[in-house]
Formats: structure tokens, C-alpha cells, sequence
């Protein structure tokens, strides 16, 4: 079982890319943005602010220790928002029930925040000693390691691909099947070390695996490919999405859909006559991702990999 969460606990650090999302997302006095991954509420803070007075946030996030964690954090701001424990893949309903049909920006800070990775009972981290769990939603049914321990040895080495570009899958899947059952962060991290190897590199040799299973376990990128179709319908003319990406496969589905998007046709090249129908709905303001300056990067080693896209929404009337 995770360790008690106290939302009491001083607030984390500013959040990744800041003042960079907050520039994208332009708040204004009276404006209604949604922050899909709520987290701590560090943005959603930031976009309060300069949303005041009257401006509105519905603040959303699969874990229920974050939903506590905001609540502290944003309490000073009373009834200007609205913090739902759910998926931002359901952002349309749950701004429906606050009679919210279009809004004015919509933020997707992608990922495993600082809060859950620090937490050894959540099991995100394969430095410290936890349950192999890895859910940001505690209800929900599939765990690591229940993947871990119960997935065929080709299905497996599948997953450590496709959701962790793990070049040495196989090797690590066939490795896993040896050494089941593993329980414990720390046992699958020693496997899957041993499996790999180390290169010398920064990147501890069990990432590509953690960051695969944590991904299957969430669905994370059905998830963000349902939010980001909904954001179309749910922003106004001018309003503007900014998603923080923090590996290649999530930054790969933003860039494909704001260029998707961003045109009028995408029909398969070649084709001779347009039968798609598609209508361009967003404008790209990012022809490349920003990423953390220098300063940054020096004050928080997680934020080294994280590239914020931002698209804003066109008047299609």
C-alpha cells in the first residue's frame, strides 16, 4: 500500500517550462482554460493569476493525491476553480457538467510528475524500493505487475518496444520470464540492468522498460489521442492548446496531429482528387518545440526532456 499523502507539505518547485506555457496560453481577465493534468497545481496557479478577476480552471487529474495536492495549493482562488478527479480524455463531459461548451486554452503537461516518482509505494521509481504499481489512478484494475508477471514472453517484448523504444526488448523480456515472479521495483530494475547492460550514458538502464510498463498500465497515448481530438471541439476561435511532452512517442503524436490539423487535406500524398473532406481547424505556433533554457535545465534535471507544442485554434465560420 502507498505511503499517506499529506497535501499539507510545502508545494513543489515552479512547474516545468512556466513561463513558457503561460505566454502560449495568453490568460486573460475573465477567460476559462482547462488543465488536464493538474498535477500540483503549479500552472493552474500561474493561469488563475493572470486569468483574475473571474477567470475559471477546470483542473483535471487521474490521481486523487494530486486532486489533494491542488486543492490546497488553489484553495486561495475559491470558487474560480473546479478540480475533477478523472482523465482528460473525458475533458468534453466534464466541461459540459460546469455548462462550459468552449474555452479559452486547454494545458496537457504530459507524464510522471515529480510528486509520484518520489513516492517509493507508487512504484514509479527504479532507484528506491516500492510495489511494481505504476497506476496514477489507484482504482484502477491492471497493475506492472500484473503485466509483468502474467503477459507471454513475445507480447511483452512487444509492449518494452512500442511504448519504451527499448532496443534490446527481447533480451529484457526474455530475462523477465527467467527471473518471475518480480514484486519489487528494485528486483525488475536488477533484471532488466542486467539485461541491458550499461553504455556509460546518463540514462539508467531500466528507464525504456519503467517508462513502457507505466505507460501500458495508464494507456497514456489512447489518452492523449482522444484529448487532443476533443481540444478541437472544446477550444474557441483563438484559443490555444499547449501540450509538454517529455518523450519522443508522446511528442510524436502532438507534432503528426497539430500538422494534421494545421491543413486542409490529408489525403495520401499522390492522390490525385481530395476525397478526405478535412477542414484545417488549428494554426501551428511552433514549427519546433521549446525546450528549457540552460537555467532551467540546471535547476531541475527532470525538466531536460520535456518540448512544449502550441497550436491555436482557427475561426472556421
Amino acid at each position: 500500500m502507498a505511503a499517506s499523502f499529506d497535501a499539507s507539505k510545502s508545494a513543489p518547485h515552479r512547474s516545468v517550462l512556466y513561463q513558457q506555457v503561460l505566454s502560449a496560453l495568453r490568460p486573460s481577465a475573465g477567460g476559462r482554460h482547462i488543465d488536464g493534468t493538474v498535477g500540483a497545481g503549479g500552472h493552474a496557479a500561474g493561469i488563475l493569476e493572470a486569468a483574475s478577476p473571474g477567470g475559471e480552471l477546470l483542473g483535471i487529474d487521474r490521481d486523487p493525491e494530486a486532486i489533494e495536492l491542488a486543492k490546497s495549493r488553489l484553495g486561495a482562488f475559491s470558487d474560480r476553480v473546479h478540480l475533477r478527479q478523472g482523465s482528460y480524455a473525458a475533458m468534453r463531459e466534464l466541461a459540459g457538467e460546469l455548462g462550459w461548451d468552449r474555452v479559452d486554452g486547454i494545458l496537457l503537461d504530459l507524464g510522471l510528475s515529480s510528486m509520484q516518482l518520489d513516492e517509493p509505494g507508487r512504484g514509479f521509481s527504479f532507484r528506491e524500493e516500492g510495489p511494481l504499481d505504476m497506476r496514477f489512478d489507484p482504482s484502477q484494475p491492471t497493475r506492472a505487475e500484473d503485466l509483468v508477471n502474467e503477459l507471454p514472453e513475445g507480447e511483452l517484448a512487444d509492449l518494452l518496444w512500442r511504448f519504451g523504444e527499448e532496443r534490446k526488448s527481447r533480451a529484457v523480456a526474455r530475462a523477465i520470464m527467467a527471473a518471475r515472479p518480480l514484486h519489487t521495483t528494485l528486483e525488475l530494475a536488477a533484471v532488466v540492468g542486467k539485461a541491458v547492460g550499461r553504455s556509460g550514458g546518463r540514462i539508467h538502464p531500466a528507464t525504456r522498460t519503467f517508462q513502457a510498463l507505466r505507460i501500458a498500465v495508464n494507456g497514456e497515448l489512447d489518452e492523449l489521442e482522444t484529448g487532443l481530438d476533443q481540444s478541437i471541439d472544446m477550444l474557441r476561435p483563438g484559443g490555444r492548446l499547449a501540450v509538454v511532452a517529455f518523450h519522443s512517442l508522446e511528442d510524436r503524436i502532438v507534432k503528426h496531429f497539430l500538422r494534421r490539423e494545421a491543413r486542409d487535406c490529408i489525403c495520401p500524398p499522390g492522390q490525385a482528387v481530395c476525397t478526405c473532406d478535412h477542414v484545417a481547424s488549428m494554426r501551428v505556433l511552433t514549427k519546433k518545440p521549446v525546450r528549457p533554457d540552460d537555467q532551467e535545465q540546471k535547476e531541475n534535471p527532470r525538466a531536460r526532456s520535456a518540448r512544449l507544442r502550441v497550436g491555436e485554434r482557427l475561426d472556421l465560420a
